[in-house]
């Protein structure tokens, strides 16, 4: 490591004289010369230093650690923080500091320089916005929990992104990224529930299908709608959300809104009512426009972005109406098939779909919707229903002319595209995150995450049906029976269970300590035997193979061999196991390549995906290691294991390599054995041994040369592991 980017701590000019002493103006200067690229920018370190010089020894080495740290992301940052930071220091705690300096780098990564700049140099509104946070509700830090109330209420599932104001398009809730209002966190969490409630309800409850009917509005109608149109969503929320309603009563009388005037208090006793429509709303509105004021009947009522809205209902039911003829139609394909074995169909079935009106008091519209078939109900796949659930909120019904099936070509194929037929194509033009999964990556030098710093995808594999895997059966056919027989063997081995109250031997080891206790006046355990115990396997094992460029040829050929391999002696074992190739080019495209998900069988279709493994780009481990440590997490398992497949050290087109890769990858394996996970790498990298210790610890990996010895090792990996 270069000297100049040891911490503060360590650098030579502190590490031969410790003192409580300040640093002198030249020392500091001497400190950021290397850090600041003075010698190259011409940047004027002078001033700073002479006012970090009038600081304490303890606040001079804080401040400049983080100038250092930031620095690493950026010289101008580092320089800017140089020259705010004794001003910042006067203002805010070394809490608040080390928030501001990792925010400025959050904000580089996300937005570039000038944003970041622009942190810097607000300074004092950032302690005000951090003073806030301290008794406000964050959305980042909500938004799990928010998002699983929303989805456990009826109708579209929606989604939540930060904002600067409240509203809804009809498929995302726009809230702000801090909630403040009210003195406790507590309150302003549910002050974002609440604030949700209503604008899920604005959706469920028709407030933007009167609003598309209608059409353009006298100017004053929509602040005038939306005062009373939010009273009548209170009383829709008083009968669907009773627990919710009386927490949102409380609030209101805690928060400063303005009592309502006698005449908004008549109106909120008229449109709370049962029965009300958003209809009698609109046409109450326009009798009142020009003679009542508009109103803001609470705190939780956000905005009507009646335009956003209307624009994605239209775009949103063109595709809906494409994606339910074609679902029609595949249904009547299916029950061609099931009645005669023939695809094709008579012409004149078409109109054989019909819907019926239930009854249902549970429902907004007071009916759920049936579909049939030849006047019998069809069973929707739960797809389909959720279609259909999010056509009636916005029609209020399903349309007659959407129950006709879709005939060949009718729609453009790119309403029907799913985002799963998109992936293939998201690479090709202009970056972006839309559908990824993001990851933060450990940047050594920052000592702290960058977040959502890594975009991944998961891909498929184009499966290769040849004779290879017959070809290497048939090579490998000795290690084959062997390997199945060490595998059979450790399904039915037995335990050895040490310190046990009842056995058939006795616990050497234990009976020491036992009479150890009796001779120091303490009471000797009863736990003093040993006993054979054969128990349940319950492993879960991912193996995560390279796919980097650098396995091209021979190494290619024997990670595909090793997977044959080990596929036919796992199977023995009867272990859950899932198989994910990886690759990278830069941060912003990330894959893994699904080869066998946990529930998938070891077929013919999964043998020629382990032969389609083919080589592509570059090594970068950290995103693999924690987007499959997050697969393993969420399988019940005792032990769980992720077997790395690699031919080299992490490396990538950009920063991702030297020091960088190898300590993001380190930390991302820190945090699977913080999850319970084992991880374990097996490289065919000569010069592994120089590395490897540090990334997976001395005894977590192997260094092979030999594609028979693989399979064999991995047994041994399975034997320790499982007797842990």
């Amino acid at each position: 490591m270069d000297s100049k980017w040891l911490p503060l701590a360590t650098a030579p000019i502190l590490g031969q004289a410790p003192s409580n002493t300040p640093l002198t103006v030249s020392e500091i200067e001497a400190l950021l010369e290397g850090p600041l690229e003075v010698e190259f920018s011409f940047r004027d370190t002078r001033p700073p230093s002479q006012s970090i010089a009038g600081l304490s020894r303890g606040e001079q080495e804080f401040l400049l650690d983080w100038i250092i740290r930031v620095a690493s992301t950026h010289v101008e940052l580092g320089y800017q923080i140089a020259c705010h930071g004794v001003a910042a220091l006067a203002a805010m705690d070394h809490h608040m500091i080390e928030a501001w300096a990792l925010h400025t780098m959050d904000v580089y990564d996300l937005s570039g320089l000038r944003p970041a700049l622009q942190v810097i140099d607000k300074s004092a509104g950032f302690a005000e916005m951090q003073h806030t946070r301290l008794h406000g509700a964050i959305l980042e830090e909500e938004e799990r929990v928010l998002t699983g109330f929303l989805h456990g209420l009826s109708g579209r599932k929606l989604k939540i992104a930060a904002s600067d104001s409240t509203y809804t398009d009809t498929e995302t809730l726009f809230l702000p990224s801090i909630q403040s209002l009210f003195s406790t966190r507590e309150e302003n969490f549910l002050h974002y529930k609440i604030t949700l409630a209503l604008l899920w309800a604005q959706i469920r409850f028709g407030t933007f299908r009167a609003l598309r009917d209608i059409g353009p509005t006298a100017e004053g109608f929509v602040p005038l709608f939306h005062g009373m149109e939010t009273l009548r969503l209170e009383g829709c929320l008083s009968r669907e959300l009773p627990g919710l309603y009386r927490q949102m009563v409380h609030l209101k009388d805690e928060s400063d809104v303005a009592v309502l005037s006698s005449e908004w208090q008549l109106l909120s006793q008229q449109l709370s009512r049962p029965g009300v429509s958003v209809w009698e709303v609109a046409d109450m509105a326009l009798e009142n426009l020009g003679k009542l004021a508009p109103c803001t009947v609470s705190c939780f009522q956000g905005g009507l972005a009646v335009e956003s809205a209307i624009a994605c209902m239209e775009t949103r039911a063109e595709r809906e109406k494409a994606h339910f003829k074609v679902r029609l139609q595949q249904i009547l394909d299916e029950q061609a098939k099931k009645q005669t074995g023939e695809e094709e169909r008579d012409e004149e079935k078409k109109e054989r779909f019909m819907k019926k009106e239930v009854e249902d008091p549970s429902y907004p519209e007071g009916f759920r919707v049936e579909i049939l078939l030849d006047d019998l109900p069809v069973p929707l796949p739960d797809e389909m229903a959720a279609l259909a659930s999010s056509i009636i909120v916005d029609f209020g019904d399903i349309p007659n002319d959407y129950l006709e099936p879709a005939g060949p070509g009718e729609y453009d194929p790119s309403l029907l595209n799913d985002d799963d037929e998109e992936q293939e194509d998201v690479w090709s033009g202009t970056y972006h995150e839309e559908g990824a999964f993001l990851y933060q990556e450990w940047d050594f030098q920052r000592k702290h995450y960058r977040k959502n710093w890594c975009a991944v995808r998961e891909k498929e594999v184009v499966p290769i049906h040849d004779n290879f895997v017959a070809d290497t059966l048939e090579k490998y056919s000795g290690l084959v029976r062997q390997l199945r027989k060490t595998f059979e063997a450790m399904r039915d081995e037995d335990r050895l269970l040490k310190r046990q109250p009842h056995g058939d031997g006795v616990d050497i080891d234990a009976l020491v300590e036992a009479l150890a206790d009796v001779r120091q006046g303490r009471e000797m355990t009863d736990r003093l035997f040993t006993r054979m115990h054969r128990s349940e396997r319950n492993i879960a094992v991912v193996f995560m193979v390279d796919m980097s460029g650098s396995t091209k040829g021979w190494i290619n050929q024997a990670e595909r061999e090793s997977l044959v391999l080990l596929c036919e002696a796992l199977e023995t074992l009867g272990d859950r196991y899932a198989i994910y190739g990886f690759s990278s080019m830069t941060r912003k495209r990330c894959e893994l390549f699904h080869i066998k998900h946990f529930s998938e069988a070891y077929d013919d279709e999964t043998r020629a995906r382990i032969n389609g493994i083919l080589p592509q780009d570059y090594t970068r481990m950290g995103f693999a290691i924690r987007h499959l440590s997050s697969l393993l997490q969420e399988t019940e398992a005792k032990t769980r294991m992720l077997i790395t497949l690699s031919d080299g050290k992490p490396d990538d087109y950009d920063s991702y390599r030297g020091q960088y890769g190898i300590e993001d990858t380190r930390r991302a394996l820190v945090e699977a054995r913080q999850s319970g996970i084992h991880p374990y790498c097996i490289t065919i990298d000569d010069e592994a041994r120089d590395y490897l210790p540090h990334l997976y610890g001395p005894a977590a990996f192997t260094v092979v040369d030999d594609v028979k010895s693989l399979p064999l090792k991995v047994s041994d990996i399975y034997r320790r592991l499982t007797r842990a």
